[in-house]
């Protein structure tokens, strides 16, 4: 099967995206250090993201998380400090499901309207929207001004821990608990004033702690630490997480009110959603909102992707990677790949990675989501040091590797394509490689390609706006067929110096291929602290299975410079390809691409 594309997810985080405004105070407020608005991304911006390869673009942090800045008028005021990450809050302690964060508006008030404006522009560039939906955790201060009637924890039973009926769970025994809050000694910005309590959870009648939102069967408490999602609370699917019973029928409240957030979205344009934590919901959950959702009177075609870790912790609702494809996600995190790709950077062992990347079926291969970064990950370019991979650099060794290896979708966050480092310490953050996501601050090397919002790259060095051709031409490369093919060749265990002692160790290899399409492209990794050459062989059981002609001849498609073609072996049998093979010169952190054809 040959999908019809390759996903290429542009992760769009509109806090940073269109902010200038280079002061980058520490902590600094809205009206300090400014703030990315919907107006910004201008029909320059689409244009350009389009040309670069987007095919979807995530909106990251659209819906009203809880925050420190007050909108008093709006009806929306500040939150307590003490159940906020940042002054600009999580993305992820989302306040409204119902309602968009004021930040982002040109007119606050208006700020649905602009949303929705911009969801018109993206469509109109042909571009798919996806937004975040959080399903597992809510702010601690959540309540809904856009659907009152739809508010969590209205008519709640707070005498018992659980109840199917109930949103949440209540810490009740022991009774008396009160809810103690904790947060980094490095996050005590100026004027903020923390108690350590939250009022609506300080254990009085009608107002009894609430388990926090990484809370488990393992882990439930009232005093969650600076590390944990103290600023969230768990909800309620109609799963005892103490006990292990599942309650479904009747339908939980709360599947019936996620219900309405997604068809919400779906109306006013969404095409799809990054769905956070999916492993922490039942799979019986996701499999009513992800079948009403694509029902023909909604959207037959909304896609679902999960973020999602299994195997992470004991007891958690889903603990297989197809439960999620079996209730209808249509791509999942592939996060093993990354940290054994990470771990093979530092000197770990290619055979971890090999293993990771070839014993996955299929359908699980198909539907694998790749990715350098995210907003949860730190930067390529930040240093070893704040576990990146030391410089942009990097991108030209790996970006090959990961993004052609499925025709699953690819993402990419915004700034990964200049460079951008993570550098220095933003707020509640601090300096730890990522670009915060509870901070107002500015990208400065993105910013540089914002240039004034023309989004033409002007102020970039020449080494940045290399690097932006280059993954511009490397996601051309991802809509050539035989990566949208369902065939995968991991080639480790037949080019190792065990087998060809004029094959380095250091060399690792996998092809992409269709029974019927005569050709396939191999993939060649680099992973030598310097350059290294060598011979790279195809087993003539591959060439057989990818219905190779019997003379062929060898291209390079791809280096470090980007898309080419140049005939490097011509006139092979594939008795010669398999026994003598063809040579490559690979410079350090480097990727070559080659086409094997007839």
């Amino acid at each position: 099967m040959i999908a019809k594309i390759k996903p290429i997810i542009y992760q769009l985080l509109i806090r940073y995206f269109g902010n200038t405004n280079e002061t980058n105070r520490w902590a600094g407020g809205i009206a300090t250090n400014g703030c990315g608005k919907f107006a910004d991304i201008n029909s320059a911006a689409i244009e350009s993201l389009k040309q670069f390869g987007a095919t979807h673009i995530w909106l990251t942090g659209c819906l009203r998380q809880a925050t420190l800045t007050d909108y008093s008028d709006l009806g929306l005021p500040a939150d307590d400090p003490d159940i906020v990450k940042g002054r600009a809050g999580s993305f992820y302690a989302v306040r409204d499901y119902f309602d968009i964060c004021p930040d982002y508006a040109i007119d606050p008030a208006d700020r649905i309207a602009e949303f929705e404006a911009l969801v018109a522009r993206l469509h109109d560039a042909g571009l798919k929207v996806l937004i975040d939906f959080v399903p597992n955790h809510v702010a601690r201060s959540h309540q809904s001004l856009i659907r009152p009637d739809l508010n969590f924890g209205d008519g709640d039973d707070q005498t018992v821990f659980f109840s199917p009926n109930n949103s949440f769970y209540y810490l009740v025994d022991p009774p008396g608990q009160q809810l103690r809050l904790s947060h980094p000694v490095s996050w005590q910005p100026e004027g903020v004033v923390f108690d350590n309590r939250f009022e609506p959870e300080s254990g009085l009648p009608g107002r009894i702690p609430k388990a926090t939102g990484d809370a488990s069967k393992d882990w439930i408490t009232s005093s969650p630490s600076e590390v944990e999602w103290y600023e969230s609370i768990k909800l309620n699917y109609g799963l005892d997480i103490i006990e292990g019973t599942s309650h479904f029928n009747p339908i939980p409240r709360t599947w019936l009110i996620m219900d309405q957030v997604l068809a919400y979205w779906q109306e006013k344009g969404v095409d799809g959603f990054r769905c956070d934590m999916a492993h922490l919901l039942p799979k019986e959950a996701w499999s009513y909102l992800i079948g009403n959702a694509q029902t023909e009177s909604r959207n037959p075609e909304t896609y679902f992707l999960a973020e999602a870790y299994i195997g992470s912790r004991p007891h958690d609702p889903i603990e297989r990677l197809d439960d999620l494809l079996d209730v209808g996600f249509d791509a999942v995190y592939h996060d093993n790949s990354y940290n054994r790709l990470y771990d093979l950077y530092r000197g770990g062992s290619q055979d971890a990675y090999a293993n990771e990347m070839n014993t996955l079926t299929d359908r699980q291969r198909n539907t694998a989501v790749e990715y350098l970064e995210n907003h949860d990950k730190p930067r390529v370019a930040a240093s070893i040091a704040k576990s990146g991979f030391g410089s942009l650099d990097a991108n030209y060794q790996l970006a090959p590797l990961q993004f052609l290896y499925s025709r699953a979708p690819v993402l990419l966050l915004n700034g990964q394509e200049v460079g951008e480092p993570g550098a220095g310490a933003e707020g509640f953050s601090g300096d730890d490689g990522r670009s915060t996501f509870f901070d107002y601050w500015c990208m400065p090397e993105f910013a540089k390609w914002v240039n004034n919002r023309r989004y033409n790259g002007a102020r970039l060095s020449d080494e940045q706006k290399q690097l932006r051709r280059y993954l511009s031409e490397l996601f051309d490369l991802c809509q050539h067929e035989l990566v949208r093919a369902g065939s995968h060749w991991g080639l480790k265990y037949f080019n190792r110096q065990s087998a060809f002692a004029d094959c380095p160790d250091d060399l690792y290899t996998y092809a992409r291929f269709a029974s019927g399409l005569g050709q396939l492209l191999l993939v060649v990794t680099n992973f030598r602290s310097g350059p290294t050459e060598g011979q790279i062989r195809i087993p003539t059981d591959l060439a057989h299975r990818a219905n190779l002609p019997e003379q062929l001849t060898v291209h390079l498609v791809f280096d470090r410079t980007g898309a080419k073609r140049q005939a490097i072996a011509e006139n092979l049998t594939h008795t010669e390809l398999a026994d003598k093979g063809f040579s490559v010169t690979l410079r350090n952190q480097d990727t070559h691409v080659y086409l094997i054809a007839g």
